[in-house]
């Protein structure tokens, strides 16, 4: 599993949690096995649009084990690992990997700034503690020790480590950290990123909460770009890229959470201390779903 060939769209999956704190395993296994039908190239529950920050233990894996039983198999499921302490991360990732995961994205929570050897020595332990591929997470605007060029090198040289999801909103840092690892690890674009250029600089694909809600679209725009029309390619992008901006108007999860139920999909608010979209909020994401052909009439 360490050179598992990770490429094309993986939605960011939410959590749909009730009004007792339970995970609603019947919604999330319906919108994961609509993902796979939409032709998603692997699912990725607990990334920011999963909301880990806000679940408890018991619900991260319960959110987890949701998604490996309604995949089935069909599609890599990567789940999110993310703490403050080695420890509880290493424990996270050893009960995905026994539970089945096909893939780990690890994720820092800070407190106290680290230096680059604390951050090293963090993502280096969860590649140790398990043999499946390892997807670097790095999201500067929320996280308060970033990964940098440096340690990105020394970790690429970590066999199991092979790919790195970069959320920032800087495309050069992206083309930088290519030309850096050498081919050792591939690059998945994020929301903040235009995703065909991405693929045009050699990303892989996007690791993203919009893709949930417009898999389709999404899967159109990996293929062609992954064949070189790149003429098509833009024709698809620039609508599409009318979603990425105006979900980052608003909280990331409340966007993708509204957009669902407005597509019949009952996952619910954001979890508190988040709130929902305003009533204007919800119409302009109607709008724009309406705009690309991720709204039934």
């Amino acid at each position: 599993m360490a050179h598992a060939d990770y490429h094309g769209v993986f939605p960011y999956l939410v959590s749909p949690i009730d009004a007792s704190g339970n995970v609603k395993a019947d919604v999330l296994a319906r919108l994961c096995d609509d993902l796979i039908n939409a032709g998603v190239h692997g699912l990725t529950p607990l990334g920011s649009t999963g909301e880990f920050a806000y679940l408890s233990w018991a619900q991260r894996r319960r959110v987890v084990e949701v998604v490996i039983d309604a995949a089935r198999g069909r599609v890599p499921v990567v789940a999110g690992v993310a703490s403050t302490t080695i420890a509880d991360a290493t424990m996270q990732a050893r009960e995905f990997a026994a539970m089945g995961a096909n893939g780990i994205l690890a994720i820092l929570e800070a407190y106290f700034p680290l230096s680059d050897d604390g951050v090293f020595n963090y993502f280096a332990a969860i590649a140790d503690a398990v043999s499946l591929p390892v997807v670097l997470y790095t999201n500067p605007n929320f996280q308060r020790s970033d990964l940098s060029l440096p340690v990105i090198d020394r970790l690429s040289r970590i066999a199991n480590i092979g790919y790195i999801k970069d959320a920032s909103n800087n495309t050069g840092r992206l083309l930088s950290i290519l030309n850096l690892v050498d081919g050792r690890m591939k690059v998945f674009a994020a929301s903040a990123h235009i995703p065909a250029t991405v693929m045009l600089i050699g990303g892989v694909g996007w690791m993203a909460g919009p893709a949930c809600v417009a898999p389709r679209q999404s899967v159109e725009l990996y293929e062609a770009c992954r064949r070189g029309d790149w003429s098509r390619a833009m024709e698809l992008q620039r609508p599409l890229w009318a979603l990425n901006q105006a979900f980052a108007k608003y909280n990331l999860a409340a966007c993708i959470k509204g957009a669902l139920e407005l597509q019949g999909y009952a996952v619910g608010a954001p979890l508190p201390p988040q709130v929902p979209l305003t009533t204007e909020a919800i119409e302009d994401v109607r709008r724009t779903l309406s705009a690309i052909g991720a709204l039934k009439p």
